[in-house]
């Protein structure tokens, strides 16, 4: 089966990838767009995550190639190749309506009954994407369509799963010639630079009609590494395409403020928040994967269109309130405060949208995580790995979330007062 694919043309999937691509559970990624409601500012953005899904999967099994071009095939070679080409493929399964937007009306996670063997948490807390996607790879109907691939390659479903949560019970399956892969493997599917990152960041950029996403993929691919300490393998990058690897931290760090944190998409998302607090009943994710199934985004913009409620109503016309006011970072915080005030004295409805993105999470604080598997920095002679973060100074440089605040609110001509007092705060 051959796919033509606008980003990375001739995309070749195997004849034990079809039932998976084919069955209904991955059709349903056809109806939910990559960028939710971005397609209501760049038009040209109406990509789905079926495509995109399929390039991270292509883009998986390139670098895969690169990797391992120095190893001699095998059966387990073979294997591990697969399971890491569906982890990829599979990563986006459990995706709902508009994407992150509809996850707070997800259930509790403990009604989603996923194996004992995936419970990493508490179940006392509300389901997200993750869950969604463990639960349809390991124990739902989709699940049987993984016969043909565990019967001619070996891979288990479980293996999958555990691949794109990031832990694992079953280190041996990742084995090979005596090293663990699974570091890797996982940094290929959720990292700071992986498969995903790689494709949606081309990909945004060409359906939206921008230049900030662009980087040279193949320069990346030609220069990844595995950097194996004490019998573990990460993924690493030659030192000489480190300018390259910041070009990529800069266009997705470009995309972020200029696509991803777009005021419209944005202020949409606080609308639907709105809606969905106001009429709780009218749109409930199910817990049952069955009924998941056909939550896609075209139904529920038809429960959007049948609504009485009026951000519903708002949100299928396009139509956000008035955007007062904008500032970056913690630049004119005081201002905003100000604002909100005169709002709040005034009895005016607002929306407050705050969006932050960070330019890596490989940089943290004393209180946030470090990246669990830190990747590396292959230095020019000789088996020398250093952590990326010691390699570039884009980390220290971008080192804080870059903030965005934007405040809207309906105000027409009776409040040209309050109009203009706001315009006062804003020009101190």
């Amino acid at each position: 089966m051959e796919i033509r694919d606008p980003v990375h043309g001739s995309i070749q999937i195997s004849q034990f990838e079809v039932p998976i691509i084919e069955h209904p559970f991955f059709q349903r990624l056809r109806n939910i767009k990559q960028l939710g409601f971005s397609e209501y500012i760049f038009p040209g953005a109406t990509h789905t995550r079926y495509i995109h899904s399929i390039g991270v999967m292509h883009t998986a099994s390139m670098v895969f190639d690169k990797l391992f071009n120095h190893v001699a095939p095998s059966k387990e070679l073979e294997r591990l190749k697969e399971t890491v080409k569906l982890a990829a493929l599979l990563h986006d399964i459990g995706h709902a309506p508009l994407s992150h937007s509809t996850e707070v009306v997800m259930p509790q996670l403990s009604k989603l009954q996923i194996p004992k063997r995936f419970h990493l948490s508490s179940q006392d807390r509300q389901a997200n994407h993750e869950d969604y996607t463990v639960k349809a790879i390991v124990d739902s109907f989709f699940t049987e369509s993984f016969a043909e691939a565990t019967h001619h390659y070996g891979v288990d479903p479980n293996c999958i799963a555990e691949l794109i949560l990031g832990t694992t019970t079953d280190p041996q399956y990742f084995t090979l010639n005596g090293t663990n892969y699974f570091p890797l493997f996982h940094q290929l599917i959720s990292s700071e630079m992986d498969c995903d990152r790689m494709d949606y960041l081309l990909r945004d950029s060409y359906f939206c009609g921008v230049s900030y996403g662009k980087y040279d993929l193949d320069w990346i691919i030609d220069n990844l590494k595995s950097a194996v300490i004490d019998n573990k393998a990460f993924l690493a990058i030659s030192e000489r395409a480190l300018t390259t690897f910041d070009d990529f931290l800069l266009s997705r760090f470009h995309m972020f403020i200029m696509v991803y944190f777009h005021y419209r998409a944005v202020c949409l998302e606080q609308m639907t928040y709105r809606y969905f607090d106001e009429e709780p009943e009218e749109y409930r994710i199910p817990a049952e994967i069955h009924e998941y199934l056909k939550h896609d985004d075209h139904y529920l913009q038809e429960v959007l269109r049948s609504s009485e409620n009026r951000w519903a109503k708002k949100i299928t016309k396009n139509q956000i309130p008035r955007k007062l006011f904008e500032c970056f970072g913690n630049n004119d915080a005081h201002k905003k405060e100000s604002i909100l005030e005169l709002l709040d004295n005034n009895g005016i409805e607002y929306i407050l949208c705050e969006s932050s993105g960070r330019l890596s999470k490989y940089y943290s604080t004393l209180k946030e995580p470090r990246e669990s598997f830190p990747m590396k920095v292959a230095k020019q002679y000789g088996e020398i790995y250093i952590d990326i973060n010691e390699a570039t100074d884009l980390f220290s440089k971008y080192s804080h979330a870059h903030a965005v605040s934007r405040i809207h609110a309906d105000l027409d001509d009776n409040n040209q007062e309050l109009v203009q007092k706001i315009h006062a705060i804003i020009q101190e």
